[in-house]
């Protein structure tokens, strides 16, 4: 294939790892972000430049993609919005700059990065630009409602992006998976431990139960698929012609999908309760 360059978010572990190593093996070119010095050297050992960012930061946000536009030739071919983190917890635990952290990473930073690629996409004549948006940003679990909040706007933002570079040869697409193997569980782990009160919570005997949840090892849902499940549909979303708006992975997603468009809200709701009081026991 003709090289292609690419800018992949989130790529210390998980998807995002996985996703700047398949590509890269198939021709790629990939400029992968990291959370820290130490996650670059996998990546620089396999000979993909991996750089610092932090969505978090405007001038890490600008200056990412800067170094991009040069390592690119000013080409910018692909985005994939990958970096993403979940906030464990009961909205009601849940504080004003707990909720701010959730949404700077996964929504406003994420966003911030799009526009300013976007700039370049337009100047070059084309692009894809694609979200890894969640089962969660379909239909809604308690105890995760940050995160579920932070993908219905990713949503949110894609939909209305799509019908606003209509005509300009930018595609834009959602990845929607379930469970997938990575270190999400056990990240969100640790910003459960920074920002929950448990002891001081009304929700605390369904907490010890997610505590569990959290820190088991290997798979803790049915239907938990590999990152290489979600890369393929990467793969399809920026080499495909006619690219799709969605991409659902694993089984969850397209039951869910189908049951929110089937179902009454409160039969929706109550499959979800009886879901979420399944994995918290």
């Amino acid at each position: 294939m003709t090289p292609f360059n690419i800018l992949i978010t989130g790529c210390s572990s998980g998807i995002g790892l996985c996703a700047a190593i398949l590509l890269h093996q198939r021709g790629y070119n990939v400029v992968a972000t990291v959370r820290s010095e130490k996650d670059r050297q996998p990546l620089s050992d396999l000979g993909i430049q991996a750089i610092i960012l932090d969505l978090t930061d405007s001038q890490s946000i600008q200056q990412a993609v800067s170094f991009s536009l040069d390592h690119f030739n000013h080409q910018i071919d692909a985005l994939f919005n990958n970096a993403a983190y979940g906030q464990p917890g009961a909205i009601e635990d849940l504080s004003r700059d707990t909720l701010r952290q959730q949404f700077e990473t996964n929504v406003f930073g994420t966003q911030e990065l799009t526009n300013l690629v976007l700039a370049q996409m337009r100047s070059q004549g084309h692009g894809r630009v694609i979200y890894n948006s969640s089962v969660l940003g379909i239909i809604s679990m308690a105890y995760r409602g940050a995160y579920n909040a932070s993908k219905y706007a990713i949503e949110g933002l894609a939909d209305t992006l799509r019908q606003e570079v209509h005509g300009s040869n930018i595609h834009i697409s959602l990845i929607e998976p379930g469970p997938i193997l990575s270190q999400f569980r056990a990240n969100a782990f640790e910003k459960y431990r920074q920002h929950i009160n448990k002891a001081a919570s009304i929700h605390r005997n369904t907490y010890e139960a997610m505590e569990q949840r959290l820190t088991k090892q290997g798979p803790a849902a049915p239907f938990t698929l590999p990152p290489e499940a979600v890369v393929k549909k990467l793969i399809h979303a920026i080499e495909s012609k006619r690219p799709k708006i969605r991409y659902y992975v694993t089984f969850p997603t397209y039951l869910f999908a189908i049951l929110k468009r089937l179902l009454p809200h409160r039969w929706l709701d109550w499959v979800l309760i009886r879901v979420s009081q399944g994995e918290n026991k």
